[in-house]
């Protein structure tokens, strides 16, 4: 099969098309014939060199795909063989073919294409298990989101709003702002010209927001704090802004405010499995009658996969960048 693999750390241009062998599925796995991959930040960071592969896992990049089962284990159904389906990956994604574990898949939507079931397995499950499972964001609580113009932020502020919550979003330019307010956040903020926790205060009447879905960290951790309403939580699921900042220790003991975060990518099966459940359950629904559905910024072929990593490294994307095979 032919894939794009990392030569060597480094810029978009480390993105070689390569030929390697076909992949076999173990017990539980199975083979896809990749019709469309995701292309999303850790797989930037990879290229990088600062975000390796798990062990086991390939060393290709490309943690989403959508397109066909061909073979494999499909004991466990009710996936089978022939089967549309898209799926979360821990890598190998980059490629005519890969594998993934049938627990890890899902049908592909009734109504969406195959490039935006492309878009959905690494955001979708992302934004589920670190927003509703691990923030616990209840009804009539209010969320923030940081980056609200890439693909988790979009992601965040659709779910987030078609379940009935108020959504506040940040963005680095009035056009990106002016994009997500379209998308359902009722509030969006320039972070390059307005002062986020002002604006939050503002808008929340004082209050603060429930959640804050953060992917800077960094000097943002103190900013957040000030954000959150009493009982508040801030998940950081990346490290944009870097790995240190100063918190109020006083502030977390008197307003009861819970500062966590998770990664995905290295969790085990029957984590992502249990994802992948309650998104079949309650966001699948929301996707097949056409109340929520993916934003799809741009496509290239996969053998231009290093154009499309300029793009996302530029950062002026709005949602998903999608490569097609």
């Amino acid at each position: 099969m032919h894939a794009i693999e990392i030569s060597q750390p480094g810029g978009p241009e480390v993105l070689h098309w390569v030929e390697r062998p076909m992949p076999v599925p173990g017990p539980g796995e199975v083979l896809i014939r990749v019709a469309a991959a995701g292309v999303n930040r850790p797989d930037v960071f990879q290229r990088k060199g600062s975000y390796p592969a798990p062990a086991g896992a390939s060393d290709l990049p490309g943690l989403e795909v959508a397109g066909e089962i061909v073979s494999g284990d499909t004991a466990a159904g009710p996936l089978q063989v022939g089967d549309a389906v898209c799926a979360l990956l821990a890598g190998g994604g980059y490629a005519e073919y890969c594998v993934a574990p049938i627990a890890q898949c899902l049908p592909v939507p009734k109504g969406l294409s195959m490039i935006e079931a492309a878009a959905l397995p690494e955001t979708y499950f992302t934004v589920w298990s670190n927003v509703f499972d691990r923030g616990a964001l209840a009804t009539d609580e209010t969320l923030l989101v940081h980056g609200g113009a890439s693909g988790i932020g979009t992601t965040a502020i659709l779910l987030a709003s078609a379940l009935g919550h108020r959504v506040m979003a940040t963005a680095g330019s009035d056009e990106r702002v002016s994009a997500i307010e379209a998308l359902g956040a009722a509030r969006g903020i320039n972070y390059r010209t307005q002062d986020f926790v002002a604006e939050v205060q503002a808008f929340t009447e004082g209050r603060g927001v429930d959640v804050i879905l953060d992917m800077v960290a960094g000097d943002y951790t103190p900013r957040n704090i000030d954000c959150l309403a009493d009982d508040g939580r801030i998940v950081i699921i990346a490290l944009l802004g870097g790995t240190k900042g100063q918190v109020d220790c006083g502030q977390i003991l008197r307003r009861r405010l819970t500062l966590t975060g998770s990664t995905l990518r290295a969790r085990p099966v029957a984590f992502k499995a249990g994802i992948a459940r309650s998104l079949h359950e309650k966001v699948w629904p929301l996707l097949e009658a056409g109340v929520i559905r993916p934003v799809i910024h741009a496509t290239f072929p996969l053998q231009e996969a290093s154009q499309a990593h300029a793009m996302m490294d530029a950062g002026e994307q709005i949602g998903k960048i999608v490569l097609t095979v």
